[in-house]
């Protein structure tokens, strides 16, 4: 089947309320950064302010999405042929589902966000091949069992089965009160040995008075922020194997020095990548 529709569907309408114009959001300001076009003034005010304090923040955005393409074809290669994508974000060619399926026809994909835009824009995500599915689901990242329960009533994910587990640009939007490391655990402790986690985490290691001007920017508009070390990014993979070259750079995770991306400067990054694999 090419596509399948969430359960959520019914709920679409135009209004305000339902597409949170009057809040920035994350996944809008990621797209603005990119250069895309589904964002509101209010998410391209705050994203103008960031670019203000710290102008490669498009970079930072170009090098995660380029990250995940990397990420994503690695774990199909390993021979995963389900996906859970946690904090997709607007549609973005090439999107998780078309790399993946790239390597093998058969992969389905989930993808999962808060933001009710995203539902919006679906049909360009839910465009897969006919050997493999793909669904959009919206739910919260910060409550694990909620989003299972949408993606096990989606019926396309077997979790007796290995799983790659997409967390990217997504546990910086998560500060410490509210246990980012407990929900990547419960979300780690549902997949089947022989899964894989990909996350990407922005950093204040190389510019630390910039990132905090950053937070305190997100702050004064209503979204929390935390960044972290590489140490406390390394943390999310407890008890799990990381894939060489374990916790780097984004633009130092296997590069394949095709692409002005590979070249930045570290500061310009600011974004840590990691994969590992459930033993």
């Amino acid at each position: 089947m090419v596509g399948e529709r969430a359960a959520h569907e019914h709920g679409r309408d135009n209004s305000d309320l339902f597409l949170r114009q009057d809040q920035a959001h994350s996944a809008r300001m990621y797209d603005y950064y990119l250069g895309g076009k589904t964002n509101y003034a209010v998410d391209r005010e705050v994203a103008q302010a960031v670019i203000r304090l710290f102008p490669a923040i498009e970079t930072v955005a170009r090098v995660n999405r380029a990250y995940m393409h990397r990420a994503a074809r690695y774990m199909a290669q390993q021979g995963v042929r389900q996906f859970i994508d946690v904090g997709t974000g607007i549609p973005t060619a090439p999107n998780l589902h078309e790399v993946v399926q790239d390597v093998a026809l058969e992969c389905r994909v989930v993808y999962i966000d808060n933001d009710p835009i995203v539902l919006v824009y679906a049909d360009e995500l839910l465009a897969g091949t006919p050997e493999g599915r793909t669904c959009f689901v919206q739910a919260d990242a910060t409550d694990p069992e909620a989003v299972f329960a949408e993606v096990e009533a989606q019926d396309i994910v077997d979790f007796g089965q290995p799983v790659g587990l997409s967390l990217h640009a997504l546990l910086h939007f998560i500060p410490d009160e509210r246990r980012p490391y407990d929900i990547v655990r419960s979300f780690v402790e549902r997949l089947a040995p022989g899964s894989y986690l990909s996350l990407t985490h922005c950093t204040g290691d190389f510019a630390p008075e910039v990132w905090q001007a950053i937070i305190d920017t997100y702050a004064q508009r209503g979204s929390r922020a935390q960044v972290r070390t590489q140490a406390e990014v390394l943390r999310f993979f407890d008890r799990l194997q990381l894939v060489d070259p374990e916790v780097v750079l984004a633009h130092k995770w296997r590069p394949q020095f095709d692409s002005e991306l590979d070249l930045v400067d570290d500061e310009l990054v600011s974004l840590y990548a990691g994969v590992a694999r459930k033993l």
